[in-house]
């Protein structure tokens, strides 16, 4: 006969098992209900997938042209802005240059133009003096030489 401590070891293991087996019937059932729910989902998720790579497709050369265009016309605006602020100075230079004083303001600074009974004087800084006498006797030659030669080496660079 069983002792009655065997019974309750025995109905223990009995009802630790049972507990296992209908634990593992339970996640048994949900991972079966996860893979249902997953392969209605994939295919459908795999269209859903496949419509928006084909839309991203067809209108990703489209937006690069949009926003392309976008930036030339800011550029051309940009442009046109500042066109029309040189024609604005161009035309208050024009304006100037129809006063005879300031035309005659002009020839005296840039070209040392002197009126009739003035005298004209030049200073030289004799710094820039020495300059010219070591470049190449630049001094010695007339103005018109140094100012072609100016030409000369700016072409050059």
């Amino acid at each position: 006969m069983a002792r009655k401590g065997d019974q309750d070891r025995f109905s223990t293991a009995t009802r630790l098992r049972l507990l296992g087996e209908q634990t593992a019937a339970r996640v048994y059932r949900s991972q079966n209900r996860r893979q249902d729910r997953r392969s209605r989902l994939t295919g459908r998720a795999a269209f859903l997938t496949l419509v928006i790579c084909s839309l991203v497709v067809a209108l990703a050369y489209p937006m690069r042209q949009y926003v392309s265009q976008r930036a030339d016309i800011a550029d051309q605006k940009r442009r046109m802005g500042d066109a029309e602020q040189q024609v604005e100075r161009l035309r208050d230079e024009k304006a100037r240059l129809q006063d005879d004083r300031y035309v005659e303001r002009l020839a005296r600074e840039h070209l040392h133009f002197v009126l009739p009974g003035e005298t004209g004087y030049t200073v030289i800084d004799p710094e820039a003096a020495e300059r010219r006498r070591t470049d190449e006797g630049a001094a010695d030659r007339p103005w018109y030489s140094n100012v072609w030669d100016g030409v000369d080496n700016a072409d050059r660079k």
